[in-house]
């Protein structure tokens, strides 16, 4: 039987509540500062408590914000729970359950390691290699990498039903998500090669040989066999690597995975948004929802509202000398009115060019949400949940 086309097979979520009961991994992306963090697990607090199942969310990003907001103490690698007492607080009784992690570099690079090296003996000596132990944190790629091999491996684990990624900021994001196929290039590169060629064999050939003695002179022969050694330690891992950032890539484009981008409509933001939605588009992965956060609300767009900010500012005096002596002085009366009335129509001016740029998106995905402007940060998980009801239905 010929399978349906791919716009068939992925039906059109109408809501945030419907893409996330449809969906198994979220990944959100946006720039920095636009709320991301927050709406991340905004939605995985509402997975939780109106879908059911084990929710994690899953934070790649190196603020620590997340932590703060779901009050959970030791915040790290290992998922752990968000009690129910903390719903309950909230005025909320869950249907499922909310676990989170923040990605820890250098542990995971450790697992992984243990996970692919052909044996434990080759397993410890990259590990207690002192070039891996300076370098695990910061080499080629390894943050994103690392963070891609760690959703795999939690998806793989079939303990959650729906995982929520708090990415890095934009531009990184991109790197996040060609991690994979980055690494298993500089497995298979002639730099890699080239480094490993002092521990293959003492005998360098012509092509080479320049390139060699530089480097003796600028590091030093000691520290070059080290450089060469541990690259060749790195290097027994290849086929599980390559393998792996394969089944990634795989992951990233299976029909249960999806894309929500975040974003505020400050023109800056939104340029970086739509970079992020057209390189989505590139790479033909799935764009779910874009999340507009921080919209002022549309009673300023109100004509009538305005026509009484405008009557506030002109007749300030007027009104305000109508007014009982017992309510104050009548000139200061007066001057708050103008400046309610001129902050009415400062706001208005900005809310107006929101709904324009609004209006102007391009390609709008499955699902476009909007949270309002909050007079207060989101800092508990009651916080997240207000935040939550504004862009689920």
């Amino acid at each position: 039987m010929t399978p349906p086309p791919e716009k068939d097979r992925r039906r059109r979520a109408a809501s945030i509540e419907q893409l996330l009961a449809a969906k198994e991994i979220v990944i959100c992306c946006g720039s920095g500062g636009v709320g991301k963090t927050t709406a991340a697990a905004a939605a995985a607090a509402m997975a939780a408590a109106n879908l059911g199942g084990k929710v994690l969310v899953l934070t790649v990003d190196p603020a620590r914000r997340l932590a703060n907001a779901l009050g959970l103490e030791g915040f790290g690698n290992i998922e752990k729970p968000v009690p129910v007492d903390a719903f309950k607080a909230a005025g909320v009784e869950p249907r499922g359950e909310l676990w989170a992690a923040m990605l820890d570099t250098k542990q995971s690079w450790d697992d992984l390691v243990l996970r692919h090296a052909p044996d434990e003996a080759t397993a410890y000596k990259i590990l207690e290699n002192p070039l891996y132990q300076n370098v695990s944190g910061r080499f080629v790629q390894s943050h994103d990498y690392i963070a891609m091999e760690r959703l795999f491996d939690l998806h793989s684990g079939g303990r959650y039903d729906l995982i929520i990624v708090d990415t890095p900021p934009t531009r990184n994001a991109i790197d996040f998500l060609r991690a994979p196929d980055r690494m298993a290039d500089f497995f298979s590169s002639r730099l890699l090669r080239w480094l490993t060629v002092p521990a293959r064999s003492r005998v360098m050939n012509f092509a080479t040989r320049p390139f060699y003695q530089v480097a003796d002179r600028i590091l030093g022969s000691q520290f070059l066999e080290d450089i060469a050694e541990f690259f060749l330690l790195f290097h027994t891992m290849y086929a599980g690597f390559v393998e792996r950032a394969n089944a990634v890539t795989r992951l990233l484009h299976d029909r249960r995975t999806t894309f929500v981008v975040v974003t505020t409509l400050e023109a800056a933001p939104l340029r970086e948004a739509e970079f992020f939605v057209d390189a989505l588009r590139e790479d033909k992965l799935h764009i779910g929802a874009r999340v507009l956060n921080k919209v002022l609300p549309r009673y300023l767009l109100d004509g009538a509202s305005a026509r009484v900010a405008e009557r506030l500012c002109s007749d300030g005096p007027a009104i305000a000398a109508a007014m009982p002596a017992e309510l104050g002085e009548r000139v200061a009366v007066a001057r708050v009115l103008q400046e309610i009335g001129e902050s009415f129509l400062n706001f208005a001016v900005v809310a107006k060019r929101e709904a324009e740029q609004r209006a102007e998106l391009a390609s709008a995905p499955d699902v476009v949400a909007t949270a309002p402007y909050f007079e207060t940060d989101v800092y508990d998980l009651a916080g997240l949940l207000r935040l939550g009801q504004t862009i689920w239905t």
